[in-house]
Protein backbone atom coordinates (compact mmCIF):
# COMPACT_ATOMS: atom_id res chain seq x y z
CA UNK A 1 0.00 0.00 0.00
CA UNK A 2 1.33 3.42 -0.93
CA UNK A 3 1.76 5.73 2.07
CA UNK A 4 1.46 9.50 2.50
CA UNK A 5 2.81 11.80 5.16
CA UNK A 6 0.26 14.11 6.79
CA UNK A 7 1.08 16.76 9.35
CA UNK A 8 -1.22 17.06 12.34
CA UNK A 9 -0.86 19.19 15.45
CA UNK A 10 0.88 17.39 18.33
CA UNK A 11 -2.17 18.19 20.43
CA UNK A 12 -4.11 15.55 18.47
CA UNK A 13 -2.12 12.80 20.23
CA UNK A 14 -3.27 14.16 23.58
CA UNK A 15 -6.87 14.48 22.41
CA UNK A 16 -7.08 10.90 21.15
CA UNK A 17 -4.96 9.70 24.10
CA UNK A 18 -2.59 7.90 21.75
CA UNK A 19 0.98 6.86 22.36
CA UNK A 20 1.18 5.84 18.70
CA UNK A 21 -0.46 8.72 16.85
CA UNK A 22 0.11 7.17 13.44
CA UNK A 23 -1.81 4.05 14.42
CA UNK A 24 -4.60 6.04 16.07
CA UNK A 25 -5.07 8.19 12.97
CA UNK A 26 -5.11 5.13 10.67
CA UNK A 27 -7.76 3.51 12.86
CA UNK A 28 -9.91 6.65 13.00
CA UNK A 29 -9.69 7.16 9.23
CA UNK A 30 -10.53 3.49 8.60
CA UNK A 31 -13.53 3.65 10.96
CA UNK A 32 -14.90 6.78 9.32
CA UNK A 33 -14.38 5.49 5.76
CA UNK A 34 -16.24 2.29 6.71
CA UNK A 35 -18.99 4.20 8.55
CA UNK A 36 -19.55 6.35 5.44
CA UNK A 37 -19.74 3.24 3.23
CA UNK A 38 -16.67 4.23 1.23
CA UNK A 39 -14.68 1.06 1.99
CA UNK A 40 -15.45 -2.55 2.87
CA UNK A 41 -14.74 -4.05 6.26
CA UNK A 42 -11.70 -5.83 4.84
CA UNK A 43 -10.33 -2.63 3.31
CA UNK A 44 -10.93 -0.74 6.56
CA UNK A 45 -8.94 -3.40 8.42
CA UNK A 46 -6.13 -3.10 5.88
CA UNK A 47 -6.05 0.70 6.22
CA UNK A 48 -5.99 0.43 10.02
CA UNK A 49 -3.27 -2.21 9.93
CA UNK A 50 -5.46 -4.68 11.80
CA UNK A 51 -6.75 -8.17 11.23
CA UNK A 52 -10.41 -8.50 10.33
CA UNK A 53 -11.23 -9.65 13.87
CA UNK A 54 -9.26 -6.79 15.43
CA UNK A 55 -11.12 -4.34 13.19
CA UNK A 56 -14.48 -5.76 14.29
CA UNK A 57 -13.40 -5.45 17.93
CA UNK A 58 -12.36 -1.82 17.33
CA UNK A 59 -15.71 -1.15 15.68
CA UNK A 60 -17.54 -2.67 18.64
CA UNK A 61 -15.56 -0.52 21.10
CA UNK A 62 -16.32 2.61 19.04
CA UNK A 63 -20.00 1.76 18.44
CA UNK A 64 -19.67 1.37 14.68
CA UNK A 65 -22.19 -1.21 13.45
CA UNK A 66 -21.24 -3.80 10.86
CA UNK A 67 -23.19 -3.29 7.66
CA UNK A 68 -25.11 -6.46 6.83
CA UNK A 69 -27.80 -6.14 4.20
CA UNK A 70 -30.12 -8.43 2.27
CA UNK A 71 -27.43 -9.28 -0.29
CA UNK A 72 -25.10 -10.39 2.51
CA UNK A 73 -27.84 -12.57 3.99
CA UNK A 74 -28.58 -14.21 0.63
CA UNK A 75 -24.88 -14.91 0.07
CA UNK A 76 -24.60 -16.48 3.54
CA UNK A 77 -27.68 -18.65 2.93
CA UNK A 78 -26.23 -19.87 -0.40
CA UNK A 79 -22.94 -20.68 1.31
CA UNK A 80 -24.69 -22.60 4.09
CA UNK A 81 -26.75 -24.54 1.55
CA UNK A 82 -23.57 -25.48 -0.32
CA UNK A 83 -21.81 -26.55 2.86
CA UNK A 84 -24.81 -28.56 4.06
CA UNK A 85 -25.29 -30.12 0.62
CA UNK A 86 -28.79 -28.87 0.01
Amino acid sequence: MEMMVVEVPAEVARIVKAKDLSRAVRELVALELYREGLVSLGKAAEIAGLSLWEMMELMARRGVPIRYGPDDLEADIRTLEEVLGR
